[in-house]
Formats: C-alpha cells, structure tokens, sequence
C-alpha cells in the first residue's frame, strides 16, 4: 500500500492569509477539511487540523498507534498537492507490539492505495 499520494487540482485554492499561517507559497487547509468529511462519511474520527510549516496535518483517532493523514500544496504549480500518513510505512506495531497495516486502522480495503477524491487527474 502506498502512503503518499501525488496529484493535481484546482479544487483547494488557499484561503485568504492561509499562506502566513503556515509558509508562503504552501497550503491545503481547504484539502484538510475535504479529508476531515470523507474520512467522518466513513465513520473514522478525526481531531482539530493542525497547521505546520510543510502543510496540514489531520490526526485520526485511532486506539494502539499515532495516525494522521498529513496533505498540502506543493512548490510548484497553483494544483500541485501531495497527501501521505504519519506513520509513512504501511504496517506499524501497535502497543500490544503486534503489526498492523495501516489500511485496516483508515478501513480501506486491502488494495486501495488511496482515497477516492473525486479530483482532476494528473496530467503528468
């Protein structure tokens, strides 16, 4: 399973001073809140988005290991964004020590390597 998602869209356009939160020329918060409503439609929880220097980072509640969807815009074009999990390896232990694989805590089937985001192809 893969952990990081490359793609293009001009669905997320920055907000007004989202960029000073953050860095300029970085953002995705509209992304974030997109990613809190469709993980929330399949019943998984999320806590309060988090601004960092690189993006937005969305913990998920999760029982046994750290989790979070991370997302934001990439240097580069205005559509360019990158989406990945923290843990970035697609199995972890959790704290009984036994593996997990990451897709069963986000319960993504075993071969979906992302979500369905209903966004423009990328054109690379």
């Amino acid at each position: 399973m893969k952990t990081q998602v490359e793609f293009r869209s001009s669905k997320f356009p920055p907000y007004d001073g989202e960029q000073e939160q953050i860095n300029p020329g970085l953002w995705g918060k509209r992304l974030a809140e997109y990613f809190v409503r469709k993980l929330s439609e399949k019943g998984i929880k999320t806590e309060q988005i988090i601004a960092e220097d690189w993006g937005w980072y969305i913990p998920v509640q999760n029982e046994g290991f750290r989790l979070a969807v991370c997302c934001g815009h990439q240097d580069g074009d205005d559509d360019e964004f990158v989406c990945f999990t923290d843990p970035s390896t697609p199995v972890v232990k959790n704290s009984s020590k036994r593996l997990m694989p990451l897709h069963n805590s986000l319960g993504l089937p075993r071969r979906c390597s992302r979500f369905s985001l209903r966004i423009q192809k990328s054109k690379k």
